[in-house]
């Protein structure tokens, strides 16, 4: 390079250059990434420029981006029409990572928490991720200012870079790149073209690649397009392109907001929970992007974990593009984006909720897990999570129901909300803790799912109404009515209570009479100050060791089957055996048998037992 000087980068360089190479870009595909969004600023800086100074050199050119390339030199030029730069800004934007803050720069990088935006648009930290690619990089570019001259540098991604005169006639930079022999495939027009649909498909300028005449790139975004000028149609095929789902999607939610943040947004609910096996997202998040610049193609900050299911796409201009897109999360504003979104998300389900109850059931039948996810791990969202649950109930086993048809429907005097826990719908229905709701008319909650569990462990209390487990609650003594059976007289009574309590040990804490119970032969239930034994749920279905808290077995003494047990022996092996059955049934119907197949071999030695006779 004639009369070409050689600046010497600063000792961190080395150091710099391999964590911006081959820590904080994960694809090589991203260099292009790079330089299409260092071009696009350029381009936006040179229009604001021409806003309030018409002097600028080659005021008509097209403001563009073009890629050339020269497969058999292995060789990409990357030219655009921009503000360009003059000889000082090319050592100091180029340079940047030369400068004295090299080392804090480091120390942030290793943190992850590095704000690069001065840089971005600049060619700073963002332009070097072209060392993963290049042999060599030359960047010629012009300033717009009309007396400026041409410069030119150039760089292998050692310790040194030149800078020296140029011929350009026009405004603008280009960037030359020869590629190493292990990235030859970017000297392909169809990658190039791959890598634009992927990343910078929403650029606001033309890039055109060879010798098309057409834009490679879409330009104009539909999530920043005017919900009055996208059709059902546009929405539908959006989704489509995105996600490869053969199926619509539920429900779109296209907004826009400036306060307190500025943003675009184009949001789908899935029609179903489980992504097709042609499905192009192949994880959960939403793809990010900053002026149209797409900068995470899976973010997971920008939702609560119990909205992973939501699709689509934010944009937001106030979002600064980190030195490393894939830790862009670091920035300060996610938090109020995650909050304007998840307002919005929540906002949207409960219209659908009041407005079209039909969809939403298809909904919650498919995504109801992840709302009670959410109640249980988002404390901030579960007044309006609340909101949007609903449950079969006992006497109404068929439909859905929320919290406020349930209280709607509640007797006068109910002061709680009665919910029952167990382990499929049709068997809770038997369980003998409904015996006195059954009797009395009282709806009780069905809650019979896995995440039920650890749902309750954030479910405290809707509006004024506590939530209380038919269980543990405790009930005035049950009205007396005609023709009732006869109870086991009070001495029979307490000699099989004592037999009981000799076969089960200290299996249980007590063993005493019912009143609560009318169909059923027996109950459990907690002893005052018992643990929850919702939590003891949550370790069963986390497939964690626990040990089932000692309860106490309530006995109905009008049942035939204790009537029929006192006849038989004290001591006898069927009493025995009939005994243990009961118990173990009783834990069986709470869902909390830690090995109900053990059951197996008593219950046919009753069955002989009961045949022998």
């Amino acid at each position: 390079m004639p009369k070409a000087k050689t600046y010497t980068f600063k000792a961190e360089t080395k150091q710099l250059l391999n964590i911006l190479i081959h820590s904080l870009y994960k694809d090589r595909e991203v260099f292009l990434r790079e330089l299409l969004s260092n071009a696009s600023d350029a381009l936006n800086r040179l229009r604001f420029e021409k806003l309030t100074n018409p002097d600028v050199l080659d005021p008509e050119t097209e403001l563009s981006i073009r890629i050339s390339v020269d497969k058999d030199n292995r060789t990409i030029t990357v030219s655009d029409t921009g503000i360009g730069m003059t000889r000082e800004e090319i050592v100091d934007h180029l340079g940047t990572i030369a400068q004295s803050g090299a080392r804090r720069f480091l120390e942030a990088a290793r943190e992850q928490s590095l704000d690069a935006s001065g840089m971005i648009g600049q060619f700073g930290v963002g332009f070097y991720s072209v060392f993963m690619v290049a042999e060599w990089v030359r960047v010629t570019s012009r300033s717009f200012r009309p007396d400026a001259e041409a410069v030119s540098w150039y760089a292998t991604g050692d310790d040194s870079y030149q800078i020296s005169a140029a011929e350009k006639t026009g405004r603008g930079t280009e960037i030359q790149i020869k590629l190493k022999e292990d990235t030859a495939e970017f000297a392909e027009e169809y990658r190039l073209k791959n890598i634009i649909h992927k990343h910078s498909d929403y650029i606001g300028f033309p890039i055109y690649v060879g010798a098309e005449e057409k834009p490679v790139n879409k330009q104009t975004s539909i999530w920043r397009t005017s919900k009055q000028e996208v059709t059902d149609e546009q929405y539908k095929e959006f989704y489509r392109q995105t996600t490869l789902d053969f199926e619509d999607a539920l429900l779109h939610i296209h907004f826009v907001t400036d306060a307190p943040v500025q943003l675009y947004a184009l949001l789908y609910l899935p029609s179903k929970a489980e992504r097709g096996i042609f499905a192009l997202r192949k994880d959960d998040g939403l793809k990010l992007y900053s002026r149209n610049i797409l900068i995470d193609e899976y973010n997971k900050d920008l939702l609560p974990e119990y909205m992973r299911f939501v699709q689509g796409v934010v944009d937001s201009e106030d979002l600064p593009l980190n030195v490393s897109r894939e830790t862009v999360q670091s920035s300060g504003l996610m938090p109020k984006l995650k909050k304007v979104l998840t307002n919005q998300v929540l906002k949207e389900l409960e219209n659908l909720a009041k407005n079209d109850a039909e969809k939403y059931q298809v909904f919650w039948k498919e995504f109801g897990g992840y709302i009670k996810q959410g109640v249980s791990s988002s404390p901030a969202d579960a007044d309006k999570l609340n909101g949007l649950l609903r449950f079969k109930t006992n006497l109404n086993p068929e439909a859905w129901s929320s919290l406020e048809d349930y209280t709607g429907r509640m007797k006068p005097d109910q002061k709680v909300v009665y919910y029952i826990v167990g382990d499929d719908p049709k068997s809770v229905l038997r369980s003998p803790h409904l015996d006195h709701f059954h009797g009395q008319g009282v709806e009780v909650l069905l809650l019979t799912e896995p995440m039920d569990s650890f749902m309750l462990m954030g479910l405290h209390k809707y509006k004024d109404f506590e939530l209380q487990n038919v269980a543990q609650a405790q009930l005035p003594e049950p009205e007396k009515k005609e023709n009732e059976p006869e109870k086991i007289a009070e001495a029979d009574f307490t000699s099989l209570v004592e037999r009981f309590k000799q076969v089960l040990g200290e299996r249980v804490v007590d063993v005493r009479a019912s009143n609560r119970l009318s169909q059923s032969v027996a109950r459990l239930v907690d002893e005052a100050g018992a643990p929850n034994p919702e939590l003891q749920r949550v370790y069963r279905y986390l497939g964690k060791d626990f040990e089932v808290s000692k309860k106490i077995l309530e006995l109905n003494p009008s049942h035939n089957i204790l009537k029929n047990l006192l006849k038989l022996d004290s001591g006898a092996e069927l009493q025995t055996l009939v005994i243990e059955q009961i118990y173990d049934s009783a834990l069986l119907v709470e869902g909390l048998h830690p090995d109900p197949s053990s059951i197996a071999p008593r219950v046919q030695q009753i069955i002989e037992a009961a045949l022998s006779k």
